[in-house]
């Protein structure tokens, strides 16, 4: 280290000189020690005042310039060091050398930069005012098709490069988005797939661009898709597949990219990677098993990707994703009922489904989640069942195969995913089926819970879909004994506050449910109406500008069906109802004008 001392003082005076050969011998000492000792040196660098220097040796004539970038860039893998080099002005210089056709200089030049930006805010900033990034993206543009070693090395250097200068920095990432950079790494991903180091550089600035939402379309114009899928066929090492997934997963979001993948033939890969790991308890295999099966479910969230891999239910894929469900891997089950909820996306594709026993496969799966089931399988085969549920003809068929009784099984389950899942199939099954409605409106269990649900705070979502079952069963089953079952339970309130919801589909169906209730059951349930305040809530609901046309019409409806009862009727009259309902008539709604000029009639004649 007493050396290395004399050595920096030697350097202090040869820098102002300039003699070319003792120069040289200081940095090649410089270098020495570096490699020996590198935060030590680094510290002793810093320490004695010789950055400042090296700006003014960074010249693109002088031979010993790739030395000191050599220099900066050893000392700038030290955290501590990238700060001072910023202050020390070399970043200009630099940036300026990455100009020279010294191929020795540029490839140290871009060392130096990318070390200085990893991780350093102020390092992204000096280049990217200097302007370095369009100048190293011009190079793997110009250099992109030469495969000799020397320049691979130099493309691998440069990539690096730009991951420090933009990882994890959206505004810079966008920046070279803006550049143009996804096109060119991607024809060097092509050309020079052979060469593991600028190979796995590629694909780290993939994973990091693909993030960006603003880079997906860039991605889908070019030919990513195919590129990294004949390199993942390539791949025997699962780390290496590892990190074409870590690519592949954000790009599959996008519907474009999803079919390229699948025109590319991903899938056959992915299901050749579950064939394979299925039975295997190793880490690594169960980790690849669920990366691959995710990935097949979420290319089928495409609507073209998924129904070309549909095949009109005859497809292979199909198929094989079908004998997933009864697999004994609870992973392959889930990503089995997940992919069934994602082609259940259209009528054609449900319909053929039901027709060929897939409910029955799913009904199987639940069952044998029932005790201490699996949360996630539980969730995705109700998906699938609600999902399959929702076309005309398909709902009778479920129903007759029992879909409601094996729903009901999971009545107890605390877990609101299922719980919300639960609710929506038992709601799209009843759907315009009288007979399954009033079946289940009778079952006490049921109602109990779902007005226990009604008040879970907590989970919006179950909250709104079991206000939304209630109403239905009302609805769809017209039956008086449905609505005393309800108003025993104490769901009557929920209705009324179901009236009041920000969402106007839901405060039409609790509308028409409680027009219902005044209709075939007014006697029954006339308390609770009052205690829940229901003929204020229809003040509220006319007298407000925001209601929607159907709430104002169904809410007089409603008014006309409760003067039946004689507490309610007073309360009608008691708010002065007749001044709201004579300003409707001139509503530009010519339903909502009508129904007030009926209402005003009952209005008057009643009071």
């Amino acid at each position: 280290m007493d050396n290395l001392s004399d050595t920096l003082k030697k350097l202090k005076i040869t820098a102002v000189d300039r003699t070319e050969d003792s120069l040289e011998g200081c940095l090649d000492c410089l270098l020495q020690a570096l490699a020996q000792n590198n935060m030590e040196t680094s510290e002793k660098i810093q320490g004695s005042g010789i950055l400042q220097l090296f700006a003014s040796l960074l010249i693109p004539q002088s031979s010993c310039t790739a030395k000191v970038a050599n220099i900066i860039a050893e000392v700038a893998k030290n955290e501590f060091m990238r700060i001072p080099c910023v202050d020390a002005g070399l970043i200009s210089p630099l940036v300026q050398l990455l100009t020279s056709k010294d191929q020795e200089v540029l490839l140290q030049t871009g060392r130096a930069l990318g070390n200085i930006c990893y991780d350093s805010h102020e390092g992204r900033s000096a280049v990217d005012q200097a302007g370095g990034a369009q100048i190293v993206i011009d190079h793997l543009r110009s250099l992109c098709s030469i495969t000799d070693p020397a320049n691979e090395k130099l493309l691998t250097v440069f990539c690096g490069m730009l991951m420090n200068y933009s990882n994890e920095n959206d505004s810079l990432q966008a920046q070279l988005i803006n550049m143009g950079v996804i096109p060119t790494l991607v024809k060097l991903l092509g050309i020079h797939c052979q060469n593991a180091a600028l190979t796995e550089m590629c694909l780290v600035a993939f994973g990091n661009l693909a993030e960006l939402e603003s880079s997906k379309e860039q991605f889908a114009s070019t030919n990513i898709a195919e590129e990294l899928v004949k390199l993942f066929k390539k791949q025997i090492e699962h780390d290496k597949r590892e990190m074409i997934f870590e690519v592949l997963a954000p790009l599959a979001e996008n519907d474009a990219i999803k079919l390229q993948l699948v025109e590319a033939g991903l899938v056959e890969c992915l299901l050749e990677i579950v064939q394979q790991k299925v039975n295997s308890d190793k880490e690594d295999d169960i980790a690849e098993l669920k990366t691959a099966s995710d990935l097949m479910v979420l290319l089928l969230l495409g609507d073209e990707s998924m129904q070309k891999l549909f095949e009109g239910g005859k497809g292979n894929v199909f198929q094989r994703v079908l004998s997933w469900i009864p697999s004994n891997n609870h992973q392959l089950q889930l990503a089995g009922a997940l992919a069934i909820a994602n082609f259940a996306r259209n009528d054609g594709n449900c319909i053929h489904m039901v027709d060929n026993g897939i409910v029955e496969n799913l009904m199987d799966l639940l069952d044998r989640h029932v005790e201490d089931g699996n949360v996630t399988v539980q969730h995705a085969a109700l998906s699938a069942l609600r999902n399959l549920a929702i076309p005309v003809v398909n709902k009778a068929k479920m129903l007759s195969a029992g879909v409601t009784e094996a729903v009901l099984k999971f009545l107890k389950s605390e877990m609101p995913p299922v719980q919300f899942k639960l609710l929506g199939t038992l709601r799209m099954l009843i759907d315009a089926q009288a007979e399954a409605a009033e079946q289940l409106g009778k079952n006490v269990k049921l109602v109990e819970r779902l007005v226990e649900w009604c008040e879970a705070k907590d989970h919006a979502g179950v909250m709104g879909e079991s206000n939304r079952l209630l109403s239905a069963l009302i609805r769809h089953s017209k039956s008086k004994d449905v609505i005393k079952t309800i108003v025993q339970s104490g769901g009557i309130k929920h209705l009324v506050t179901m009236a009041t919801s920000e969402h106007v589909i839901m405060q039409n169906e609790a509308l028409v449910a409680l027009a219902l209730i005044a209709a075939l059951e007014l006697g029954t349930a006339e308390k609770d109406l009052e205690s829940a305040k229901l003929v204020q809530i229809l003040h509220r609901l006319l007298a407000d500008e925001r209601s929607a046309p159907e709430i104002k019409y169904n809410s007089m409806v409603l008014i006309c069906a409760l003067m039946g009862s004689e507490s309610l009727h007073k309360e009608v009259q008691d708010l002065a109802f007749l001044d709201v309902v004579s300003k409707l008539r001139s509503h530009e709604n010519k339903s909502v004008a009508q129904q007030a000029s009926l209402t005003e009639q009952r209005l008057t004649v009643d009071s």
